[in-house]
């Protein structure tokens, strides 16, 4: 069974235009050095477990209210029990949100054959050929391309977004991830936060100024449709 890591019940920016809760579930593939979610990617059996039960007398006592819930880690996909709980959503009718690093293409391929997820926010961590520096492992960049290709060519509502830190990603990077994807509907710079990160070296490192993070968004905004920023 899916082990649910953490609830946050009112998550209004995660799935835009509706009232929303969050669920996180634990283990990640990626190494991010400065992923301000350590327990979570490297101790999951550390932290609690929601039970299911208690999962879906939460959605079933919001009945009326709640409109979406968004599926986070970690990395959710890493879970082989996550269409379980996508289905437990589904059947309460309400908009399901899933985070993704795009690792998992065959995975996201089924939930999007099966018509149970209504928005996906995908991390593009850097540009490609500079993946492995950022998330601290090999990763078969042809998984990231397919996931993108799926994305796009789904008919969901989506999202790309990057983590602006210095010192992994630049105006360069954000430029080149720009030329990458070109023309995709919406794409969000966050703020990097120095917090409880895997690599401690990370907790020192100071994030851009607003000016800087406003200037790569208008970088961004000579290749997407939309360009947001989220953190400063």
């Amino acid at each position: 069974m899916v082990k649910i890591k953490g609830l946050e019940k009112f998550a209004p920016k995660d799935f835009p235009a509706h009232i929303s809760a969050t669920v996180f579930l634990g283990g990640c593939n990626f190494r991010c050095p400065f992923c301000h979610n350590a327990d979570l990617v490297l101790r999951p059996e550390s932290l609690p477990t929601f039970p299911i039960d208690f999962f879906i007398s939460f959605l079933d006592e919001r009945k009326g209210w709640l409109e979406a819930v968004c599926i986070t880690g970690g990395e959710p996909l890493l879970d082989e029990d996550l269409e379980t709980l996508v289905r437990v959503i589904k059947d309460r009718q309400l908009l399901v949100k899933i985070d993704t690093n795009g690792s998992f293409p065959d995975r996201l391929e089924h939930l999007i054959r099966e018509k149970i997820v209504d928005f996906i926010a995908m991390d593009i961590k850097a540009p490609l050929g500079k993946y492995e520096r950022v998330v601290g492992r090999r990763v078969p960049e042809k998984n990231i391309q397919w996931s993108v290709d799926l994305i796009r060519s789904s008919g969901l509502a989506y999202m790309f977004r990057t983590t602006v830190v210095p010192g992994l990603i630049d105006f360069k990077e954000i430029r080149e991830i720009g030329e990458w994807l070109r023309g995709a509907k919406l794409y969000q710079l966050q703020q990097f936060s120095p917090r409880n990160t895997i690599d401690p070296h990370y907790l020192h490192v100071r994030p851009y100024d607003r000016k800087d993070i406003l200037k790569m968004a208008e970088i961004a905004r000579e290749y997407f449709v939309e360009v947001r920023v989220e953190g400063i």
